[in-house]
């Protein structure tokens, strides 16, 4: 009965019981491939690189140009044909690379790029020989993560900007540091109880809601507590094994979970069980695996297939970017630690799942025994689902058109509560009832008028009217305000302007895809405290919509899991201690990091 949600379980203890073996710490770039120069007797100019073990070198991606950025012929060696995730079918070298150039002039601009077999892949990196000196450059776009030993990034001073120590330190890193594994867990467990209150986690609530209405008469304070503690601990399992794939795939899993496909995927699931919940169908697993999970019961749930929705589950809140989870994804990319990173992300799953367990407790006690009322509360469930729906297709959907589907959802659910009448068996559910109702109904009049002034907020459906009344008054952040960067030479070449000018320089990485990136450009970027507080800072903007090297490469050497994040630099671009913003983001500390970075600027 239980298996599913043990096995889930035994996945994490096996990683964080099983020496498995890491990944070492990545190398800065300048150690990964060393470069070399020497004149032959031909006259030709050598280049060679020696490549540390576990590192390669793309053949594709060598290049030499002149002073005037003029290309130059550089011959090569043919190279290992590797199947690479990031660039497909390619020749890269191992241990020793070599190229060379028949008439050199005096300046020759070398570019080249590789990877950690399995790890990161560093920025595109561009080096000066001087042939006259014979002498090379400083590398240029070396950014990597220093050893495991003291958990802080080297400074990415060759890429044309600096990363602060305190933002490629994370929370894991304080935890380990202030008070070892014991605290790491206990406070990523209060991490994940604070997010359970995010807009990530609501989607779970009418998820073990509709898990307990299945169990009709037989749902009592204990099952409930059961059901959902199954519920939550195949979803923290999930979270572990989430950051173990991390680890071993090197992959940004959040960016993959926030593809178009997965969203529409999940979207469409949740619109099936809205209409299950409404009576059209019955949603059931297969009879053999049905019999298999529920060990035997004929009706209600099981703790094994709880076990299994919540497993599931993980998908729906594990692509929200929070502080406490980049910093496990940043902690298991630079150490490879995956014990202590699946750990860290097992506890803030079981804590984010704290709540629900509570919910399910009180339930089984509070929701209503079978008969009509049952109906209803399926019902209502129903509209929760279609909410959830909506909600989790935002990405997809044109801002022009956000709020014509929750004004549909709204003016429904109103037009379904004033039905709850006949139904009532007290006075007071039935006041209740019209209450709902008119608030429901109002309100979706209300996004219905919002949409036709072309509002994109549903919290603020008539903004427009109040944009429209300022007009001329205050000025606002509009996303256009952003200059694109897609690279580190375009980030640095972005803060030179920015230093020359004598301006700090904020870095917000976006996507198409993030919800709560929409949120910001609709609320924060607009509160008048920040429009006050971004005066004077240069704006630039990461766009991860899709990920290609470059912008992806540029994610690393920020040190950044995902969007929404925002950094400051100063005018020496250097990034401000104590600016670094992830996730969720308030216009008051975003006016306070704004502050603290024109300080340091002046």
């Amino acid at each position: 009965m239980r298996k599913i949600c043990l096995l889930a379980l035994v996945w994490v203890l096996i990683a964080a019981i099983q020496p498995a073996r890491a990944l070492e710490a990545p190398l800065p770039m300048g150690q990964a491939f060393v470069p070399a120069i020497a004149r032959q007797d031909d006259g030709r100019l050598a280049i060679t690189w020696t490549i540390a073990d576990g590192y390669y070198l793309y053949r594709d991606f060598l290049e030499a140009k002149d002073e005037g950025n003029q290309p130059i012929a550089l011959r090569t060696d043919p190279g290992t044909v590797k199947d690479d995730p990031g660039f497909g079918t390619t020749e890269v070298y191992y241990r020793n690379a070599s190229a060379w150039i028949a008439d050199a002039p005096q300046t020759v601009r070398l570019t080249y790029q590789g990877c950690q077999d399995g790890g990161l892949c560093y920025p595109p990196t561009t080096r000066t020989i001087d042939t006259a000196a014979m002498t090379i450059s400083k590398p240029a776009g070396g950014f990597a993560f220093a050893p495991a030993k003291d958990a802080r990034p080297v400074e990415a001073t060759d890429a044309g900007f600096s990363i602060a120590a305190d933002g490629g330190e994370t929370a894991v890193d304080r935890l380990m540091t202030g008070g070892g594994l014991a605290l790491l867990l206990a406070g990523f467990l209060g991490f994940g109880l604070l997010l359970a209150f995010t807009p990530c986690v609501f989607p779970m609530y009418p998820i073990v809601a509709a898990m307990l209405t299945r169990e009709g008469k037989g749902l009592t304070a204990g099952r409930g507590f059961v059901l959902a503690s199954a519920y939550v601990l195949a979803l923290a399992s999930a979270f572990g094994l989430l950051g173990i794939a991390a680890a071993w795939s090197g992959q940004n899993l959040q960016i993959v979970l926030q593809s178009p496909v997965a969203i529409g995927v999940v979207a469409a699931l949740f619109v099936l069980l809205a209409l299950s919940s409404f009576g059209l169908f019955e949603v059931k697993l297969p009879a053999a695996i049905g019999n298999r999970l529920s060990g035997g019961r004929q009706k209600g749930g099981s703790v094994g297939a709880a076990a299994l929705l919540g497993l599931s589950s993980a998908f729906l809140i594990g692509p929200c970017v929070t502080a406490p989870l980049a910093g496990a994804l940043l902690y298991i990319a630079r150490t490879g630690d995956i014990a202590v990173g699946a750990l860290a992300l097992f506890a803030l799953g079981l804590g984010k799942g704290i709540p629900l367990i509570i919910m399910a407790t009180i339930g089984g006690k509070a929701l209503p025994r079978a008969g009509a009322w049952m109906e209803r509360v399926r019902h209502v469930l129903g509209f929760a689902f279609l909410g959830t729906a909506i909600w989790l297709a935002t990405p997809l959907v044109p801002e022009r058109f956000l709020l014509l589907p929750w004004a549909v959802l709204a003016l429904a659910f109103g037009i379904y509560a004033g039905t709850f009448d006949g139904l009532r068996p007290t006075r007071s559910y039935g006041v209740l009832a019209r209450l709902t109702a008119v608030v429901s109904l109002i309100w979706g009049g209300l996004l219905l008028v919002g949409f036709g002034l072309g509002a994109s907020d549903p919290l603020t459906p008539l903004g427009p009217l109040r944009g429209a009344a300022s007009v001329g008054q205050t000025a606002t952040i509009q996303k256009s305000d952003f200059t694109k960067v897609g690279s580190a030479g375009a980030l640095s070449s972005l803060l030179d302007t920015a230093a020359t000018n004598r301006q700090p320089t904020l870095v917000y990485v976006t996507a198409d895809w993030c919800v709560t990136c929409r949120t910001i450009e609709r609320s924060v970027l607009t509160a008048p405290d920040v429009v006050a507080g971004l005066n004077g800072v240069r704006l630039a903007s990461l766009d991860v919509s899709t990920l290609d090297a470059e912008n992806g490469a540029l994610m690393r050497s920020l040190a950044v899991v995902g969007p929404p994040t925002m950094i400051f630099f100063d005018r020496s671009k250097e990034e401000a201690p104590g600016t670094r913003l992830v996730g969720e983001i308030t216009s008051a500390s975003l006016a306070e990091a704004a502050r603290i970075a024109k300080g340091g600027s002046q």
